[in-house]
């Protein structure tokens, strides 16, 4: 037989040990790979055969109704389709300890960088294995060029048609919180805790901060000395703009503040119906609503509030329309996006 012990008994015993792979399952693996090269070169059909697989020597012997039928030189074929079935358990072994090192960072951060385009969806290169950012994980407007290194988050792997898949992501909101647990020393050691997020990928974040320590400003830290750090994370998203503001556990005092920069803000809460109320002079208005609603949309997703804006003097019929249409059309994201 042409292969010899050592060499088939030693990487059986790899890919078994090593790769924790039961011996009987790749022995008959081999098994079925052999029949069906036999098939392949004598046309025979394998129902009527079986095979005979030393697991010392690695010898392989074709037998028909208890005869053997195996060819001159079948030898060579038998030892190079064990070669290639144990090739292909470490493989899959391989690949199968890769996804359950990613499936541990799940909900993290990594580096990555744009290795191709498979149709719509970003092939991301994280390392030891590749990602897959479909097209609801993009950003916008946002460039994906060849060879690009970007920061992702792993978002999960699912199965797809060519297997298990890590799945990347540019605009899930936990991208944000990743970046400032990196950029800011307090979010890192848990001094700081970012406790919600609301975020237009591409366009503007709101991000609320809470700080377990009396001694630290949650706000100042993650803002840094003249913006620096905010600065880095915001460098890393593409210029996407980011509120940084005070959590509170008063509904009140949390809305005036989720509504930054605009001042003078009056609040009247309906917990039954889980609505505010926001009043604020007419000159505030549209600083308080925002570019298309942009302002109060992101503040009720992340206060959890349904919230409805009035000027202080009768505002006009189109602009309370406006403000109500937008957070109105929220309402059934804001729960998730608050959580």
């Amino acid at each position: 037989m042409a292969i010899v012990r050592t060499e088939f008994a030693s990487a059986l015993n790899q890919v078994c040990a090593e790769r924790g792979v039961d011996q009987e399952v790749v022995l008959d693996t081999i098994r079925t790979a052999i029949l069906a090269a036999y098939r392949k070169d004598y046309g025979k059909e394998t129902e009527e055969l079986r095979v005979e697989l030393n697991p010392d020597s690695g010898e392989a012997k074709i037998f028909q109704d208890d005869k053997d039928v195996t060819p001159p030189g079948f030898g060579r074929i038998a030892a190079q389709t064990a070669k290639q079935v144990i090739l292909q358990r470490i493989r899959e072994a391989e690949k199968s300890a890769i996804l359950t090192d990613y499936a541990g960072r799940v909900g993290m951060i990594v580096n990555g960088m744009v290795r191709r385009f498979d149709g719509p969806n970003v092939i991301i290169d994280l390392g030891r294995a590749e990602g897959v950012m479909p097209p609801n994980e993009q950003v916008p407007r946002e460039q994906y060029r060849l060879n690009r290194r970007m920061v992702v988050y792993i978002v999960g792997i699912r199965e797809g048609q060519r297997g298990s898949e890590i799945i990347a992501s540019r605009a899930h909101k936990g991208l944000i919180a990743g970046l400032f647990k990196r950029e800011v020393p307090e979010v890192g050691s848990g001094a700081v805790e970012v406790k919600a997020i609301a975020r237009e990928p591409g366009v503007r974040s709101k991000v609320a901060v809470l700080s377990h320590q009396p001694s630290v400003d949650p706000v100042g830290s993650c803002v840094g000395q003249k913006g620096v750090r905010v600065q880095a994370v915001i460098a890393e998203l593409g210029e996407e703009k980011i509120d940084v503001i005070q959590w509170s556990d008063d509904s009140e005092k949390f809305i005036i503040a989720a509504l930054s920069p605009a001042k003078n803000i009056q609040v009247a809460l309906s917990k039954e119906e889980q609505t505010a109320v926001v009043t604020v002079p007419d000159e505030e208005l549209s600083l308080v609503i925002g570019r298309e609603g942009q302002n109060v949309r992101l503040a009720a997703r992340l206060s959890g509030w349904k919230i409805d804006v009035k000027g202080t003097e009768k505002v006009d019929e189109g602009d309370e329309k406006s403000g109500s249409k937008d957070t109105k059309e929220e309402e059934g994201l804001e729960t998730e996006e608050s959580s």
